[in-house]
């Protein structure tokens, strides 16, 4: 992995987004799209919160190809709970598995359940590392 600084939008058409979210469905179906990364897709891309929430209905909260180069990038279970190391860890080798399944050759990742969040990079950079190769920047602003 690669770490950069940057806004995660520059590479928006260029390269994968990783878009970190929770597995909260609404009434309405759609996904809840609280803050950060993921508040800011779901208003830069019209239905990315009902192709989201079908995804979590129907195959749980899990990394899924959303279209229009976003994955979403699961680190908490509810927008309610702080962020889990071990579902970042076990979104990290999700997001492996589609890149290698999807030929991707570059993902824009922001630091997983940092900054809102409230964790700290130092204890999810060593869960990232084992995982992601030099197709995966890292980015923080």
């Amino acid at each position: 992995m690669i770490e950069i600084q940057g806004n995660l939008w520059e590479y928006f058409g260029t390269a994968i987004i990783a878009v970190t979210t929770n597995g909260l469905v609404a009434k309405s179906g759609k996904a809840v799209l609280g803050n950060g990364c993921a508040r800011e897709a779901g208003e830069r891309i019209p239905g990315l919160a009902a192709r989201l929430g079908t995804l979590l209905t129907e195959q749980g909260n899990h990394v899924h190809d959303l279209g229009d180069g976003i994955v979403n990038f699961p680190v908490e279970h509810s927008p309610y709970e702080n962020p889990d190391l071990r579902l970042i860890e076990r979104s990290t080798k999700e997001l492996v598995e589609l890149a290698d399944t999807k030929g991707w050759v570059m993902v824009v990742v922001p630091r997983p359940g940092c900054g809102g969040g409230g964790l700290f990079w130092k204890e999810v950079k060593p869960l990232l590392e084992k995982y992601l190769d030099d197709r995966f920047l890292v980015i923080t602003q």
